[in-house]
């Protein structure tokens, strides 16, 4: 059996997530249907991770095993013809023994992206949250500072989340102004559920004055997310590369 690496590149817009679910279009669903038409087999992918509804990936990495020799370029290719156009595979490779998508993955880096304008702009509305009013992009870059480091995120992680830990590392939080585009850049180890987005709403909360860029350390030390700001929509945010 060899192990195969894809990465994908999807637009989340019209998917319910990545994981597959009885009600709901998916991205593993539709890769899984191509894929085994292509192979002639059955075939399960394992993600780094899963994206929610409306989130979009640049770069998302999976894995899978399969008994088939095909050159490499008819994943790219072949599945060109079998894969929606929201959804494709942009890259190929074999993968080391021992190579899984999630557990091998040393940190990702996501974007959000903040339209700040009082004009609808519908091209850009599957892509990004439009705000109207101002923001205090300063006050939000010494708040986001303060997400630096290894943390309990606790406060940010949407309720019911089951997982061992709520503690991550984030080596990078930056905010680039770009016109009317307020992009937000985050790396780390590891994200929780919605974990970006509601960092996302409480930095909006606090560039609208709403909060104060030092109440980041008191949601740290609560880990109550009733607490933080509320989680900004889903459409904004996109996985751009898994580091392995």
């Amino acid at each position: 059996m060899t192990c195969i690496r894809l990465t994908l590149e999807y637009d989340g817009t019209d998917f319910a997530g990545w994981q597959v679910q009885p009600n709901g279009r998916t991205v593993q669903e539709e890769l899984e249907r191509a894929l085994s038409r292509l192979l002639k087999e059955e075939v399960r992918v394992h993600a780094s991770g899963r994206t929610d509804a409306g989130v979009h990936a640049r770069e998302q990495v999976v894995h899978f095993h399969t008994g088939k020799k095909l050159p490499l370029k008819a994943y790219v290719e072949g599945l060109r013809a079998l894969l929606p156009r929201d959804l494709a595979v942009v890259g190929a490779s074999e993968a080391g023994e021992g190579f899984h998508a999630r557990f091998s993955a040393r940190g990702k880096w996501y974007r959000y992206r903040i339209l700040r304008t009082g004009v609808p702009h519908p091209l850009q509305a599957r892509y990004c949250w439009q705000l109207a009013g101002p923001l205090e992009v300063a006050d939000m870059r010494r708040a986001a500072e303060r997400f630096v480091g290894e943390h309990d995120f606790a406060a940010f992680c949407a309720a019911g989340s089951d997982v061992r830990t709520t503690v991550r590392r984030i080596d990078a939080c930056e905010l680039r102004e770009d016109g009317d585009l307020l992009l937000f850049d985050v790396r780390g180890s590891g994200f929780l559920r919605n974990m970006v987005r509601i960092m996302v709403g409480t930095l909006v909360e606090i560039g609208q004055g709403k909060r104060q860029p030092e109440s980041i350390d008191r949601l740290l030390a609560s880990g109550r997310r009733e607490d933080a700001g509320k989680t900004a929509p889903p459409q904004g945010l996109c996985l751009m590369r898994v580091f392995y």
